[in-house]
């Protein structure tokens, strides 16, 4: 299991992140602190594998933060999530080791990406002592990607086919998560979480639909049919 730090000075956003971590299979989130001198208080005495790290934070500042770790000495890898997109910060993360660099906003299946891409080079290391420049360079410069992607924890291929075949029937229409359960023949609660893992990725839109009796309901509505992202996880 890779053991993961997030380090953001907003909850929020930190809270967002964690429950995008914990979608993917060998990921958990041991710790999530809101500053850098936090962060360094628990490296000092605890070993985390993997740091998601922003760069605007007031006091030490994610670079600084990044400086400081590799002057412990410790094997802590970085993948860098923030807001900033020039050039100059980019480049210096990248000089001290950031693994990858994502900009905010960003969907799930961006991160999603970069943790299965991590994953794929620390397992390949872990299981090899030498390793080929072919191998090297499908975890590093994602030269060959592969047709689907890992999936997240609780969502089965097959399913997530039958499913997405069922909404683009629907003809963008709007639909309930006990009704795509019925069409699928899944439990509601199974259900949820494919439709929730199609919003995230940007196919599905969940909205308030107002009947003409009775409480206002949400249901799911197809926003993009052609979306070409879905099918690496089909």
């Amino acid at each position: 299991m890779i053991k993961v730090m997030i380090v953001d000075d907003d909850p929020m956003v930190a809270e967002f992140n964690k429950r995008y971590v914990e979608l993917v299979a060998g990921f958990h989130v041991e710790y999530v602190v809101h500053s850098a001198s936090q962060a360094l208080k628990i490296l000092d005495t605890e070993d985390v594998d993997l740091l998601l790290l922003d760069i605007f934070m007031p006091g030490i500042n994610g670079l600084e933060l990044l400086v400081q770790i590799r002057q412990m000495s410790k094997s802590i890898d970085v993948i860098v999530i923030t807001a900033a997109c020039d050039s100059n910060n980019i480049k210096k993360a990248l000089q001290f080791g950031a693994v990858d660099y994502i900009i905010k906003p960003f969907e799930f299946e961006r991160l999603n990406a970069a943790l299965s891409a991590y994953q794929g080079l620390s397992n390949l290391m872990d299981d090899q002592e030498r390793l080929s420049q072919i191998e090297l360079d499908q975890c590093i410069l994602y030269k060959e990607q592969p047709t689907s992607i890992q999936l997240p924890k609780g969502i089965d291929r097959n399913t997530l086919t039958i499913t997405w075949r069922k909404i683009k029937e629907l003809e963008q229409g709007f639909f309930s998560t006990e009704e795509m359960a019925k069409y699928v023949g899944i439990s509601r609660v199974s259900m949820r979480k494919y439709l929730e893992f199609l919003r995230q990725i940007g196919t599905l839109q969940l909205e308030l639909i107002y009947g003409t009796v009775g409480r206002p309901i949400y249901k799911y509505r197809c926003i993009n049919s052609v979306n070409n992202c879905i099918q690496r996880y089909l």
